[in-house]
């Protein structure tokens, strides 16, 4: 009787000591949570693609007035003949698979509305293509980060060429003011009809062109000086911060308040100026991050005061959730892998009218992925691959 009391009375301490141990764990993990947007991915989209279609390193991604999400991707240049696209090799080496066209356009359910891009009469289509980007008025913007991508096209929403600005094939530097230096991405200022181009693998520099025009206005480097073209060797983390942009500067996202945020991508920062080039100030993220770099792409939240930062992380296979005036980091989901909510090489980040948030892939990443918005709640600091709940 006695021994059965003892082990009795063991037995309660020991679920009173786990109970106390779950409580605890669960405070701590209460207190590291934070009131933020929380998202799931949505493994079901988009729809598979017709005609065996596949999609090479994809690279852009734009959302236009009706929520239809436009990729441009590389096809013809990262897609193996010989294990990926046997019906593109001459003679066909198998029924599967092709490369889709360029630029693809998804309706909000996933499907494919249309399919367009490639070489064509008037203009000369980059050697790499690289960023895609709607305007207020549904056309459709490009950029190229090859060799002799010296250039921006502009197209309609169809895909009828528009605008070639700049010249192809030249070498100009980073204070030039008539050509472009292989762009990353282009962005727009409705209000003041401007465009802003992150400019990007050759330049080292942000440029603002006239969006009619195509015309450069004003230029700017780190911390609003003069760009330089000076060869700053590779990232070190724990040296002195770069005075200059390094290759690439992938993003210059304007905002409604008068900011403009832009990608250092490979010196791990992101650095804020008034619309006019004057240096406001800057964040670093994940600054032990080397080679390509932690700051990939940004997008905002679209609530009328732009809330919220999502920050693409190509390197470490994330996306960042940031509040944009304070910089601060708030909560991060992904991690690196094939599975839906996880990323291999996440490139480039949009919105939607309704939060939601879509996501593409390069390198041997080669897809887009779609992430629900849930609304605002509490989520944890590094929350993981955002699996749907049911």
């Amino acid at each position: 009787m006695r021994r059965a009391i003892m082990v009795g009375a063991t037995a309660v301490g020991l679920v009173a000591a786990l109970g106390a141990g779950q409580a605890a764990l669960q405070a701590a993990t209460e207190a590291q949570a934070v009131q933020a947007p929380k998202f799931e991915v949505d493994p079901m989209w988009p729809k598979p693609l017709p005609n065996h279609w596949v999609l090479g390193s994809t690279i852009g991604l734009g959302i236009d007035s009706r929520d239809h999400v436009f990729i441009i991707h590389r096809g013809d240049s990262t897609l193996n003949q010989r294990t990926e696209v046997g019906a593109d090799a001459n003679p066909p080496i198998g029924e599967c698979c092709r490369a889709a066209p360029p630029i693809l356009e998804f309706d909000p359910a996933g499907n494919l509305v249309k399919a367009w891009g490639g070489p064509g009469d008037g203009y000369v289509w980059p050697n790499s293509n690289h960023g895609i980007t709607i305007d207020d008025k549904d056309n459709v913007w490009i950029g190229g980060n090859g060799a002799g991508d010296s250039h921006i096209l502009k197209f309609t929403h169809d895909g009828k060429f528009l605008m070639q600005i700049g010249t192809p094939g030249q070498q100009p530097n980073s204070t030039d003011l008539s050509h472009f230096g292989r762009v990353a991405k282009i962005s727009f200022d409705k209000a003041a009809n401007e465009a802003f181009v992150s400019d990007g693998y050759g330049n080292k520099r942000v440029a603002v062109i006239d969006v009619t025009t195509g015309k450069i206005k004003r230029i700017w480097g780190a911390y609003g000086n003069v760009p330089s073209d000076s060869n700053l060797g590779r990232y070190t983390p724990g040296t002195p911060l770069a005075q200059q942009f390094r290759n690439p500067v992938h993003c210059a996202e304007p905002t409604t308040d008068g900011l403009v945020y832009v990608c250092d991508r490979p010196n791990d920062r992101i650095q804020v100026f008034r619309k006019n080039g004057t240096f406001v100030k800057e964040k670093i993220i994940a600054p032990l991050t080397r080679g390509d770099g932690s700051v990939w792409d940004i997008a905002f939240s679209r609530d009328p005061q732009q809330k919220y930062i999502y920050l693409a992380d190509g390197k470490n296979e994330k996306v960042y959730v940031m509040d944009r005036q304070s910089l601060e980091v708030l909560t991060a989901f992904g991690d690196g892998g094939r599975q839906p909510g996880q990323f291999f090489a996440v490139h480039s980040i949009a919105t939607d009218s309704k939060g939601n948030l879509y996501t593409t892939e390069t390198y041997e990443g080669k897809r887009v992925q779609k992430f629900v918005y849930k609304g605002i709640g509490s989520v944890a600091r590094t929350q993981g691959v955002p699996w749907p709940s049911r």
